[in-house]
């Protein structure tokens, strides 16, 4: 089993104007990731648009992801769905890809409850022999999971040991969450566009998992707070904040990401599939200032790409 610790990289899903996947985009945005020195990249999130894919488009983004990566890194899949049935078979097929594990959030139902979590978790883990992630983002599902009930699947499923946090305050939340899950080997990412990975890593968090365009200024934020330089990582990421505030926007957050992926090479075209946004003028205009800020004032060597 893959120990899962750093940065993982959300991919997403790039489309050419027409609206289908665009291949080759693909290729490239994980290449760029790759040589960002991202330690694994997770296909099919919320932030690849994965609701807005057909059945066939998603063995198909999978297909390519796999094949680009050709086992450099883990790829983490996201089954989540919500029929457990349908997250079986998506878990299974991710399996049969040799993805190193599947990323599942709670189905969205009324009156969910913790039993039924915890079961779709452990029947789950029955039919795939696969990690799971648990992604607790309660805007998905509709439920947010206690510490407690995190610590008690974490126990009860050892194949689901991985959680991906993103029900804020989260560095609150991970420290909770490992204070009830002591007994047990418990990992946790954070995600949320990466804008808390400090405040995270302090709580004890094992890295984050997020689509943020420039990996590598999270990648350098883990690699000097793992070598003891908190300082170091501190003042690397609490400059770089803006831009991954600016990114995280309700809404717009897509489309500023990946025009910032396509400025930098590796998408053609910045294109969101409805009924998500594509950018906006005033935006796109926000976004040139904010760039050019980071240029003249902090060099950062990837925003000058």
């Amino acid at each position: 089993m893959v120990k899962m610790e750093g940065v993982y990289s959300v991919l997403p899903t790039p489309f050419a104007p027409d609206g289908e996947v665009d291949k080759a985009s693909l290729e490239k945005v994980v290449d760029l990731f790759l040589a960002a020195g991202v330690n694994g990249l997770t296909a099919l999130g919320v932030t690849s648009e994965v609701s807005r894919l057909s059945e066939r488009e998603r063995a198909l983004v999978l297909e390519i992801t796999m094949s680009r990566v050709n086992g450099r890194v883990p790829v983490v899949a996201g089954t989540t769905a919500q029929s457990l049935r349908t997250c079986i078979e998506y878990s299974q097929e991710a399996a049969s890809m040799h993805a190193s594990a599947v990323m599942v959030s709670p189905p969205r139902m009324p009156k969910l409850d913790s039993q039924t979590v915890l079961r779709h978790y452990a029947v789950l883990s029955e039919a795939v022999d696969i990690p799971i992630i648990v992604q607790d983002y309660p805007i998905l599902s509709g439920y947010s999971m206690e510490p407690r009930l995190l610590a008690q699947i974490a126990r009860e499923v050892p194949t689901a040991r991985t959680i991906k946090m993103e029900d804020p305050p989260t560095s609150v939340k991970i420290a909770r969450t490992l204070e009830e899950a002591k007994d047990a080997d418990l990992r946790i990412f954070g995600g949320l566009g990466g804008v808390y990975l400090l405040e995270e890593l302090l709580a004890g968090a094992a890295g984050t998992m997020t689509g943020f365009a420039y990996p590598e200024i999270l990648v350098e934020t883990v690699r000097m707070f793992r070598a003891g330089d908190v300082n170091g990582a501190s003042d690397r990421f609490y400059r770089c904040v803006p831009l991954m505030r600016f990114e995280f926007q309700e809404g717009i957050g897509m489309a500023i990401r990946k025009e910032m992926l396509r400025r930098r090479g590796a998408l053609a075209h910045g294109f969101v599939r409805p009924p998500g946004s594509n950018l906006d003028p005033t935006t796109r205009k926000a976004l040139d200032q904010l760039l050019d800020w980071f240029r003249n004032n902090e060099h950062v060597p990837w925003i000058s790409d």
